[in-house]
């Protein structure tokens, strides 16, 4: 249990999960892991929903535990509505919020700082295939710029399949983007109060990390440690701070990144609100760390007194 002077100081949370985002089953699993593990150490905190609750009623709060996962609660529009109302929030602000659920912009912020990540091209419905495989090559990524938890996304390894698998971006997002595809191992490494959590290296049986091998799938290994050497690891810690701050993010997120054949690092995306389900990563990398789930909840809220 926290000491009495900090949960006076911490006084009413409200943690805010569901939404209306595709990802509104995961944050409603995320955020029912979050209240109770705040509730258990003796926080105040109470649930809120924006697809259920009058945004006014978020003046009844002192601070908010943010758990919105995707559009609406984690590309910064939640954020604008807690500034403006002057109520302190976990994690990002409301520019690194917008820019980390943007993909394609994530991805020029990175390139400017001359950090690597697979080339792109942003694709609308008369796009040229030729010209799109010729310049990125094959296999190659579709993925709607403004969803997480790779909704939308497909991997293509022939230009035939191009169009169908624009069509399902597209069906998530107006706004969708080819990326060059990195054989080799995937990995993620959580960022804690700013600095680099125990990198975790990702295995699937499935084409790529989709929606089902995050959330549903058993055979998905999460190998922790992660298999790099020392120094390795170091590097791609340092890397994935770099890419964090290039951002503006803060508090707590998380960067995922391929390696290829060669042992080269390319960034792929940041996310600002992770998840926290069962089969989260965050706190299976805090665990590895020797941090046990409450007191991670508890780290990320203490943020906001800062």
């Amino acid at each position: 249990m926290m000491s009495e002077t900090l949960c006076t100081r911490l006084g009413r949370v409200g943690v805010l999960f569901g939404g209306r985002s595709g990802e509104r089953t995961i944050s409603l699993q995320s955020g029912k892991a979050v209240l109770d593990a705040l509730r258990r150490v003796g926080v105040q905190a109470e649930p809120w929903d924006p697809a259920e609750m009058p945004l006014e009623s978020l003046i009844e709060f002192d601070r908010v535990f943010i758990v919105l996962h995707g559009r609406g609660g984690e590309d910064g529009c939640i954020q604008g509505a807690l500034e403006w109302l002057g109520i302190p929030y976990t994690g990002s602000g409301v520019l690194a919020s917008a820019l980390g659920m943007n993909k394609a912009r994530t991805k020029q912020v990175w390139m400017a700082q001359g950090l690597p990540t697979p080339g792109y091209r942003m694709l609308d419905e008369g796009f040229d295939a030729q010209a799109l495989v010729r310049d990125l090559g094959m296999p190659l990524m579709i993925k709607p710029i403004h969803e997480g938890s790779s909704l939308g996304m497909s991997k293509v390894d022939r230009s035939d399949q191009l169009m169908s698998a624009w069509q399902q971006a597209f069906a998530c997002d107006r706004h969708v983007m080819a990326e060059q595809y990195i054989q080799g191992q995937e990995f993620t490494v959580p960022i804690l109060a700013e600095a680099a959590l125990p990198v975790i290296r990702l295995q699937t049986s499935h084409r790529f990390y989709d929606f089902e091998a995050k959330y549903q799938a058993n055979d998905t290994q999460y190998i922790l440690p992660c298999g790099l050497a020392l120094e390795q690891e170091q590097r791609l810690q340092d890397l994935a701070l770099r890419a964090f701050n290039a951002v503006g993010a803060k508090g707590w997120g998380r960067i995922d990144v391929m390696q290829n054949e060669q042992g080269d690092f390319f960034l792929l995306e940041i996310n600002t609100v992770p998840g926290m389900t069962d089969h989260s990563l965050v706190p299976m990398a805090a665990r590895q760390a020797g941090i046990d789930f409450d007191t991670l909840c508890l780290r990320i809220l203490e943020g906001t007194l800062s």
